[in-house]
């Protein structure tokens, strides 16, 4: 059985626990600060959330989590995950464009698979492996329209969501069928500067079908949206266009008044082209000698039972996951630069230094090679299943074990193919350089348990534990080679990765009066290890280890005058040990991954609501963290490795976001409303070392969103203004031996000017 963390590990994470329990309970004869005001007045809306699997009041709960309802998503124009970061401390994105987006929970940020576990309702959906084995950079994106709420959980979640969970958990939750017949759309068109004109409709039914028995919930979703991009090197404007369209299907069925079923069916399909500019060329210009097309395609099928047993609830979760994807990358820069290279064209000529006469042949022979892009469609499957039984009650002991399972599969193709010159578009027949195909396999089981004792009124422990076992699998094979790149014909080749263990949690709370309560945790995370299927990489299929870290925390959910403000905080210290890290291949071709070094996150988060009049509501959030390395990345197969002090890449230091809200009466039946949401991204570095040649500064910026207009219980009509001040904000910037000289990155969308109309029914 593997050891993830150390003895030393183990001891320093129980005496934390106790040295926090020793703080609460010497705290418990302070009091609260005077509530000035008479009761009555308006309040902070009072959540329930069901991170523990149970639910249980917001700041009733012991752990760093957020919660955002589907009103305020609503109100804040909402599109994706992206869009309800701003509103969460702790959490960022490295946004690689649609499709290729990596979620952050405190600094915690690399290769390998993912670190935030992402849930739709019960459903655990991962991103796609790809050639790389970094499924975490591909985290799914579905649309948000008709949710309940969104739930983040940060820090360790792996006791009861596993091994994607290392860093934290993003829960969407949508709303439920209802026994009655309600329904709504919504229509929104907007232009945004630099591009031109998009639009999105909405809609939702539902209808029972049975009375207090049966009923069903159907969302439809559809966006267009022109690209603000253009390409000079082409000649083409507003290339990254988008086309999505989503539906969902819920079913719920209570046969008797102890039972609930809920199945549930979402696809959605997504049609684009990248959004990567070319930084020096200028703003929101791309020099892509190719177009890049993509597309994104989503399958979910799940089944729930909840059954009440009256001392407990039994829950059963079965779900198939699949998703298609395209990437492109143009890599014609990369094979051009390879004209007259003198190793290459003395390998091409039987070892013989080459003259003029062997270098125009040899550099001929590049020129069939280029312009080109590398083609990578991407099949994955997975079937998971979870058991759980959880106490029901208000006694003293509270606790939810279960049993889980994951199989995933996924096929990747990968081939360069040659593009027309003229035009950027792929030859068809296509005209390929080499292709190579990846089977990747991953089965998970585990067992868990996490339960929650009063030792006094005032005084809770909680403990959990989690045994994991995995298998990874790999097989590949190259059918067509290219010199050129070191890609070698090679048969099918299987490498395994397996791994066993234990992650452990321990918290204790302590409610020093009826509005403050302080606690302190300590949890364990990890992510399984896996295998390379790399070309030109010595060994070719190379297992690595999984890592692991520990989340130290200590932190207080406090609320004020009359509730009128809930104040929370959380100072916290990650050990992250056996860093999966990711690193290329002498030629710079091909990336791989391996395990280097440890690092250390040091943080503090705040979040406060206000709402000190009738109508009128404040939203504040920020987030220091300082992930740096504390070990040198020494691991001969990785290239320009980090240093002890290095800071972690595309981690700022500080986050903050707020909002405000103003509701009005304008009429009896009608209501004003105008929003301000604003938010900060500090400056960060796309690569560990100063020294490195690749290393981009990530400069920090500020954006800020207003919305305005009229509703009614029927209706509303919303004129927003995203990116006011036309901020050219850069989410990330990146440059590597593919990108041969060039700076590529990703930028928030431009300023963008539309009109939202809804209408329930």
């Amino acid at each position: 059985m593997t050891k993830l963390i150390s003895t030393r590990q183990r001891t320093r994470l129980l005496g934390a626990t106790a040295l926090g329990s020793a703080l609460m309970v010497a705290a418990g004869g302070g009091t609260a600060w005077a509530q000035g005001t008479a009761s009555g007045g308006p309040q902070v809306e009072e959540l329930v959330v069901t991170a523990l699997k149970r639910s249980t009041v917001l700041q009733d709960t012991p752990i760093a989590i957020s919660a955002v309802t589907g009103d305020t998503l609503a109100k804040m124009g909402v599109d994706n995950i992206s869009d309800y970061a701003k509103a969460v401390p702790g959490l960022t994105l490295v946004d690689g464009g649609p499709g290729a987006r990596r979620i952050v929970i405190r600094g915690i940020q690399g290769a390998g698979e993912a670190q935030v576990g992402v849930y739709y309702d019960e459903v655990p959906v991962g991103g796609s492996p790809g050639t790389t084995s970094d499924s975490g950079a591909r985290s799914p994106d579905l649309k948000m329209f008709d949710v309940q709420q969104v739930e983040v959980l940060r820090g360790p979640q792996g006791t009861l969501y596993g091994s994607g969970s290392m860093a934290g958990t993003v829960r969407v939750i949508f709303k439920k069928p209802l026994y009655e017949y309600e329904g709504a759309v919504e229509g929104n068109i907007f232009s945004t500067n630099e591009g031109g004109m998009g639009y999105e409709a909405n809609a939702m039914v539902n209808v029972p079908l049975v009375e207090d028995k049966l009923a069903a919930r159907a969302v439809l979703f559809y966006r267009e949206a022109e690209g603000y991009v253009d390409n000079t090197y082409l000649g083409l404007k507003n290339v990254n266009d988008e086309t999505t369209w989503a539906g969902r299907l819920l079913v719920r069925f209570e046969p008797t008044e102890n039972l609930t079923i809920d199945a549930a069916a979402f696809v959605q399909r997504t049609d684009g082209a990248s959004s990567l500019v070319s930084v020096k060329a200028g703003d929101y210009v791309s020099t892509s000698r190719a177009e890049l097309p993509l597309y994104d395609d989503y399958n979910i099928y799940s089944l729930t039972g909840r059954w009440d047993l009256g001392w407990g609830t039994l829950t059963g979760v079965t779900s198939k996951y699949s998703r298609s994807q395209l990437q492109t990358t143009d890599v014609s820069n990369f094979i051009s630069n390879l004209r007259n290279n003198p190793a290459l064209c003395a390998s091409r000529n039987g070892g013989l230094p080459c003259g003029p006469g062997e270098f125009a042949t040899y550099n001929a022979y590049v020129n069939t090679h280029t312009p080109s892009t590398l083609y990578q469609p991407q099949d994955v499957d997975t079937w998971t299943n979870e058991l759980r039984l959880s106490s029901n009650g208000d006694g003293a002991l509270n606790w939810t074990v279960g049993v889980f399972s994951e199989d995933r599969d996924a096929f990747i193709l990968s081939q360069q193919q040659g593009v027309d010159p003229t035009t950027g578009i792929a030859y068809s027949p296509a005209r390929i350089s080499t292709v190579r195909t990846i089977d990747d396999s991953l089965k998970q089981t585990a067992a868990f348990g996490e339960g929650s004792y009063e030792i006094t009124d005032k005084l809770t422990l909680t403990a959990g534990a989690r045994y994991f076992k995995y298998e990874k699998k790999i097989v590949g094979e190259t059918t067509i080679g290219l010199d050129l790149i070191g890609a070698r014909v090679t048969p099918p080749t299987t490498v395994s990765s397996k791994e066993d263990g234990w992650v452990f949690k321990f918290n204790a709370s302590y409610e020093v009066n009826d509005d403050i309560m302080v606690y302190a945790q300590a949890a364990e995370g990890f992510r399984p290890g896996g295998a390379n299927q790399v070309i030109g990489l010595p060994g070719a299929l190379t297992p690595y280890a999984s890592d692991s870290l520990v989340n130290y925390e200590i932190g207080a959910k406090t609320a004020w005058w009359d509730n009128r403000l809930t104040l929370n905080f959380d100072v916290y210290q990650i050990d992250w040990d056996n860093m999966q890290v990711s690193g290329r291949t002498p030629n710079g071709a091909f990336s791989f991954i391996s395990n280097a070094g440890a690092a250390r996150v040091r943080g503090a988060e705040i979040e406060a609501f206000l709402s000190p009049m009738q109508g009128l509501q404040f939203q504040a959030n920020a987030s220091f963290s300082d992930a740096k390395l504390v070990e040198d990345q020494i691991n001969p197969d990785v290239n320009a490795p980090g240093r002890k002090g290095d800071r972690i890449p595309y981690i700022p230091k500080t986050t903050a976001g707020v909002a405000a809200q103003y509701t009005w009466p304008l009429s009896d039946t009608l209501d004003g409303m105008a929003r301000l949401d604003a938010n900060y991204v500090g400056s960060s570095y796309s690569e560990f070392r100063p020294t490195n040649a690749f290393r981009q500064k990530i400069p920090s910026y500020a954006l800020a969103n207003v919305r305005v207009g009229v509703e009614s219980k029927e209706w509303a009509a919303y004129l927003y203004v995203n990116n006011i001040t036309d901020e050219l904000a850069y989410a990330i910037k990146s440059q590597s031996a593919i990108s041969a000289g060039t700076i590529n990155g990703i930028t928030v969308r431009p300023r963008t000017v539309g009109l939202t109309v809804n209408k329930k029914f």
